[in-house]
């Protein structure tokens, strides 16, 4: 009589190890006497408690699963060792998460929510809102995230070691991505982003790309008399450059000229938008370098955060940015129209005291909590553009006619409940990002269901 027992205890022939790597496995069969010598000659001290936390098998099964002695499950097919659909699933979730990070979310969020509110600007009557409008919009807004990608993508790659210093997590510093997965996607971005401003035909739009791609180039490239980075002034001026005088300059004008039809007029909306965007452009190119002094002075990256400590550039940040918020405090309360008086002056404020409130809690020693409100530095900036826009929409004749005689009160009260709710969002930091994790995992089990 044979009986067919589970060991692991001892060596198999190949032949049957070629078995279990196609996950087949035939257990061998022993007789009681050869199983009785067996079990006598193992070394474990409970080999049937052993063989239970081993592997079992049976040929009339469909999917096997390994367990090692961490008891970590290893889902194998049947029929040819292929993966089984749980590991396929987790290696999707797995590169989108390392893409969505390669592509420093924070930065695509703000040129998008940049170009929107200027994009707002020219506006004058509501009839402006046509599909000739959005489909504009859609041709600004393609070319320059890929463009966004491309500069951050190659920033990514040569800053890779230092980046092993400062931000172990992203995708190429972590191992996530390869050298050469991260310059194919930079070179595919690069290639459809000019591609598509050619395509276009839009003299400003194709401008604003051009300027950003050589800028975003000589920020990073390690060559003679590049890598721009290495420089306090010309890191900061590349920024500035780009996030606050291309974007709102060139991107009113594709509107206003090339989807609009009209001449180019620049208004004090724009003239607005440039200054205060100038503020917080050079706040960013400076606050960026704070939880990264580790990596940049061990590596001669000489920014104004080496140079000048951490404390000292924190607060000249902070106090630069409540100057802005009081002039544009100042520059809306002369407003004519009540709704954008009142708007101003209050949202200002209010930012600027959560601003204030915000600083003074911030241990400088915690990378965590630096990098925390850098990125509400991020937020507050985008709801500037948001209000920007707003202002303008509320400022042409239909609107301006509409909240005079009909519900003025209402649109106050509609910006204060926006502004509120975008106060929430700059404060429950923690919760938006697991949303957005959550997010991109359900799409991860879609894209393999």
């Amino acid at each position: 009589m044979l009986r067919t027992y589970s060991t692991p205890c001892f060596s198999f022939s190949s032949s049957t190890c070629s078995l279990q790597q196609q996950g087949c496995v035939q257990p061998p069969q022993l007789s009681v006497k050869k199983t009785h010598n067996f079990l006598k000659s193992c070394h474990c001290s409970n080999p049937f408690k052993c063989c239970s936390e081993g592997f079992s098998s049976s040929v009339n099964i469909q999917h096997l699963t390994f367990k090692s002695h961490k008891r970590n499950p290893i889902h194998v097919s049947s029929e040819y060792g292929y993966p089984s659909k749980p590991e396929d699933q987790n290696h999707v979730s797995k590169q989108l998460r390392a893409f969505y990070l390669f592509s420093r979310p924070h930065t695509i969020i703000g040129t998008v929510i940049g170009i929107t509110s200027v994009s707002l600007l020219p506006l004058e009557t509501i009839s402006d809102l046509s599909p000739a409008f959005f489909v504009g919009l859609l041709k600004a807004m393609v070319p320059s995230v890929l463009m966004n990608i491309y500069v951050v993508g190659l920033n990514q790659i040569f800053d890779v070691e230092i980046d092993k210093v400062n931000k172990p997590e992203l995708p190429l510093a972590s191992g996530d991505f390869s050298m050469e997965t991260g310059r194919q996607i930079v070179f595919i971005s690069l290639l459809m982003s000019v591609g598509m401003g050619i395509m276009f035909q839009s003299p400003p739009l194709f401008c604003a790309l051009l300027i950003s791609c050589l800028l975003g180039t000589a920020y990073s490239i390690e060559i003679p008399l590049l890598r721009w980075k290495r420089y306090p002034l010309l890191a900061a001026s590349c920024i500035l450059i780009v996030r606050a005088i291309v974007v709102q300059l060139a991107f009113f004008a594709h509107i206003q000229k090339h989807v609009l039809g009209r001449s180019i007029v620049y208004t004090k909306s724009v003239v607005f938008g440039v200054a205060f965007m100038c503020f917080f452009s050079t706040v960013i190119a400076l606050f960026k370098d704070i939880p990264d002094v580790d990596g940049d002075r061990e590596f001669g990256i000489q920014s104004f955060t080496v140079k000048l400590g951490q404390k000292k550039v924190f607060w000249l940040c902070v106090n630069m940015l409540l100057m802005a918020y009081g002039a544009a405090t100042v520059i809306g309360a002369s407003s004519s129209s009540m709704p954008i008086k009142f708007a101003t002056v209050f949202c200002h404020c209010a930012l600027a005291l959560v601003l204030w409130v915000r600083a003074q809690s911030v241990d400088l020693s915690s990378k965590e909590a630096v990098t925390s409100f850098y990125m509400f530095i991020w937020k507050a900036s985008k709801s500037i553009s948001i209000y920007l826009s707003c202002c303008s929409m509320l400022s042409t004749s239909s609107f301006l006619w509409f909240a005079d005689k009909m519900v003025k009160c209402g649109a106050v009260c509609a910006l204060i409940y926006t502004w509120w709710t975008m106060l929430m969002l700059l404060l429950c930091h923690n919760v938006t990002r697991k949303i957005q994790e959550k997010a991109y995992y359900n799409l991860s089990i879609t894209l393999v269901s």
